[in-house]
């Protein structure tokens, strides 16, 4: 696909600075553009690279003052990262866009229906029961058992496992090897010292624009749901135990796991590595960073921990602070009992 740099530039409500007929046809980082491609800066870091690049056109903020002369394009937008976000899913949209049918060999159960529009790759699987929108895309080797509801413009991708009775609301994407619905953790402690395993009759219900990494699992609930929020993304290898709910416009990043019934609340930021114990509240907007263990209850807004324990941000770095000067004070101690 061929576009005018004034085209980009109608598309993100920007203005153009140079030839809006030039035409550019892929994206490129701006350390790597060449002729006919696309970037753009954000990060004051890479500002070097816009004085050098080979690329086309950059998209850049209204408020950069250029240092030096640029030979490229230049697309002056209020936010240059979110405007090449935008772009790039625009990007996918029309890839998506393109793959529709039924590849063979694929199977679909009795009373199961799907939307106009869709894709379903080879070797797919769904259940008796299910309740597919539009505009789906389903790639091979997916299972989605039965009495699954999912709405419109959902990507699964390849080897996806969705068990019976889950939700999964519009425009959300699940990356290869996710499993959503997985039973949940659950074994009742006997006299004889066995363990029992209490049957996980819930499922799970994922809102709207919802992002599941790979090989990331969600498991169902005992009874109720384990809900993620519409616009949370969770990055991959992450554990969603039963009955976990976790808000909306969230983000969890890698190899963090939650433990059953924990509840996180809306627009937080969990960084990576960050165990979070089961039955506590996060508040809504808190930030925890990574490597750190929540063992209790988060309860004011906007708080920013981190530490295993977690506790406040700045008295964490602090405490840091002083733990790496521990061998000198030690030393110090030393010396102090030799005198006396």
């Amino acid at each position: 696909m061929e576009f005018t740099v004034q085209q980009i530039a109608d598309l993100l409500r920007g203005q153009v600075l140079g030839d809006g007929n030039a035409k550019v046809s892929r994206l490129a980082k701006i350390e790597e553009g060449t002729p006919g491609s696309l970037s753009f800066l954000s990060n004051t870091k890479y500002e070097p690279y816009l004085y050098t690049t080979g690329a086309t056109a950059v998209i850049v903020s209204k408020n950069l003052e250029i240092k030096q002369s640029v030979s490229t394009n230049l697309i002056q937008v209020e936010d240059p990262y979110s405007s090449f976000s935008t772009l790039l899913e625009i990007y996918q949209q029309a890839v998506a866009a393109s793959r529709e049918g039924v590849e063979e060999p694929c199977f679909i159960g009795q009373n199961s229906t799907i939307g106009a529009r869709h894709y379903r790759g080879a070797f797919s699987y769904i259940g008796k029961n299910c309740r597919i929108g539009e505009g789906v895309h389903i790639y091979p080797h997916a299972y989605i058992g039965d009495n699954v509801t999912i709405g419109d413009n959902t990507v699964i991708y390849a080897g996806v496992k969705i068990y019976p009775d889950t939700v999964i609301g519009s425009h959300c994407t699940l990356n290869a090897g996710c499993v959503i619905g997985s039973d949940g953790f659950g074994f009742a402690p006997q006299k004889d010292g066995s363990y029992k395993a209490i049957p996980q009759t819930g499922n799970v219900v994922l809102g709207d624009h919802v992002r599941i990494g790979a090989n990331t699992t969600v498991d169902c609930a005992t009874m109720g749901s384990t809900i993620i929020g519409t616009g949370s993304k969770i990055d991959n290898l992450v554990q969603v135990a039963h009955n976990v709910e976790i808000g909306k416009h969230t983000v969890v990043a890698a190899q963090t796991a939650f433990a059953g019934s924990s509840k996180v609340g809306d627009y937080c930021t969990i960084a990576g590595q960050v165990g979070v114990v089961g039955h506590v509240k996060i508040a809504n907007k808190t930030i925890v960073g990574a490597k750190s263990g929540i063992s209790k209850d988060i309860k004011e807004e906007g708080t920013f921990v981190q530490g295993a324990p977690a506790f406040d941000y700045k008295q964490n770095l602090r405490a840091m602070a002083v733990f790496r000067k521990l061998p000198e004070l030690q030393k110090q101690v030393d010396e102090l009992r030799e005198k006396r």
